[in-house]
């Protein structure tokens, strides 16, 4: 995280995935023992192009109720609780913004071949908010640098440091939109018996040099065959 010091202040709540910022706030409050743990659930959709390739990935990723009602703290808005995508633009801005850093936890392998820097920037993001869930929702798209036209694409979706924990949602986690009618996705979620409740749970668990390149151990992996 950058040492300005202009970070450091009123703005940093909103700072999503500015992870160093978001300890520093806790420790500050007198919680230094609690892990500022996040969780996403999230859902994809892969964007087919008429020629039967893959011009991007447009994610949905819904925050845990705790780290949504930090993320929005102080933010103003016309009805108290309620929250337009026009009130939230900022924040969504700041998100996406904040996620280059961290290659948006999203990468790609074209039949067996990881791609770096396969992405462009996103584009066509916002954030909806529930009321009646208390849940912020983080919408992008992110699209590929060149269309991918491959009988194997494998994506994964992982934080390596394992701050943030991500999962799939339990129903129709991925969908392929405008796909050929032959392809076909299947989703591979980490084995809870590599990551145990025990540690999943422990607030001395903290994000350290010791965690990264850990959180590869647990990516969650949408594999698409096309013939």
């Amino acid at each position: 995280m950058p040492g300005d010091a202009r970070v450091r202040g009123p703005m940093l709540y909103r700072f999503i995935f500015l992870i160093a910022g978001l300890a520093g706030f806790l420790a500050a409050a007198g919680r230094a023992e609690a892990h500022p743990h996040v969780w996403v659930t999230m859902t994809e959709e892969l964007v087919y192009a008429p020629d039967g390739s893959v011009t991007g990935v447009r994610h949905a990723w819904v925050f845990d109720d705790m780290y949504s009602a930090f993320a929005i703290q102080g933010l103003d808005s016309k009805n108290p609780g309620v929250f337009t995508r026009a009130e939230l633009e900022p924040l969504a801005q700041v998100n996406v913004e904040s996620l280059k850093e961290y290659a948006y936890f999203t990468y790609a392998k074209v039949d067996g071949k990881r791609q770096k820097d396969a992405f462009l920037d996103p584009v066509d993001y916002f954030l909806d908010y529930d009321p009646k869930q208390a849940l912020l929702t983080l919408h992008f798209t992110l699209p590929f640098k060149a269309p991918v036209k491959a009988k194997a694409l494998e994506l994964e979706v992982y934080d390596p440091e394992f701050f943030i924990d991500f999962g799939f949602a339990d129903k129709d986690p991925v969908r392929l939109v405008s796909a050929p009618a032959a392809c076909q996705a299947a989703v591979e979620k980490p084995r809870d018996d590599n990551f145990p409740a025990t540690l999943r749970l422990n607030k001395a668990f903290a994000t350290s040099e010791a965690n990264i390149g850990m959180g590869a151990s647990f990516a969650n992996r949408i594999w698409v065959k096309c013939p």
